[in-house]
């Protein structure tokens, strides 16, 4: 089975393409499943304006179009309906009512950490090793919470990075010893494989942070990270990240537990 539960849409802002245009390329790619997992729609206590996410009010139309799709589509592709999420303390509560209202899975990612009304995007902040240090600490966090399905990205922390040095190694250790107690996923993430791949490197997914984290034997699955439909219907960065994973000796799984 061919299972891809991270895509999203024209709402975040940085997307491409009609939300029908990734169900046919996905299903040209060969896929089983797509889920939608578009940036959470925060709704912030502050006149803050997010660049990188529909607004709040915005979830209805996001929640219809997909369960629209999944029924025009039944038959030929299995659509779910989920969010791309931070960890917010402050703005758990909002998770439970999205939740409420249809959502069926939230993929952990830690882009900001306190929220970003109030903090720089981590591939930035990272450069710094109390901050990296921030990082990991506040996904173990979110991961206990039991909230989310997987964690995106958990190399993101490496994108500001020269090396994968100590501070790294000990971050790395964090976060997969956390997902590990709590048999959740990690993703190894094809947005960034991509860039690679074109001679454009995000810093994830790292080679070395993904040489170092074997010890600990986590559930990984593919996420292809689609901002356009193209990303679902263009097979080879996919066979290269399977190519790799078998190369560390790893099997991806195709949905969590």
């Amino acid at each position: 089975m061919k299972t891809n539960f991270h895509t999203h849409t024209f709402r975040c802002k940085h997307a491409i393409g009609t939300d029908e245009e990734y169900v046919k390329a996905a299903i040209e790619g060969g896929f089983d499943v797509l889920g939608f997992a578009d940036h959470c729609a925060w709704d912030f206590a502050t006149p803050y304006v997010s660049h990188c996410r529909m607004p709040a009010e915005q979830w209805p139309d996001y929640r219809d179009a997909v369960r629209s799709l999944r029924r025009r589509y039944a038959g030929q592709i299995d659509i779910r309906l989920g969010l791309e999420t931070e960890y917010y303390p402050r703005y758990m509560d909002q998770l439970l009512r999205l939740q409420d209202d249809g959502c069926e899975y939230f993929i952990l990612a830690s882009h900001f950490l306190t929220t970003e009304e109030l903090e720089d995007y981590t591939g930035n902040t990272c450069s710094r090793d109390d901050e990296v240090r921030r990082y990991a600490d506040q996904t173990a966090k979110a991961i206990s919470t039991g909230m989310y399905c997987y964690l995106a990205h958990p190399d993101l922390y490496m994108m500001p990075r020269p090396e994968f040095d100590k501070v790294c190694m000990d971050a790395a250790d964090t976060i997969c010893q956390a997902a590990k107690e709590a048999h959740m996923p990690i993703e190894y993430n094809l947005l960034g494989l991509g860039d690679e791949l074109r001679g454009r490197s995000r810093g994830y997914p790292h080679s070395d942070f993904w040489q170092y984290i074997r010890k600990w034997d986590n559930d990984v699955i593919i996420g292809v990270d689609a901002h356009s439909p193209q990303a679902l219907s263009n097979p080879a960065v996919w066979q290269e990240a399977e190519r790799r994973l078998k190369a560390l000796g790893i099997s991806p799984v195709t949905d969590w537990k």
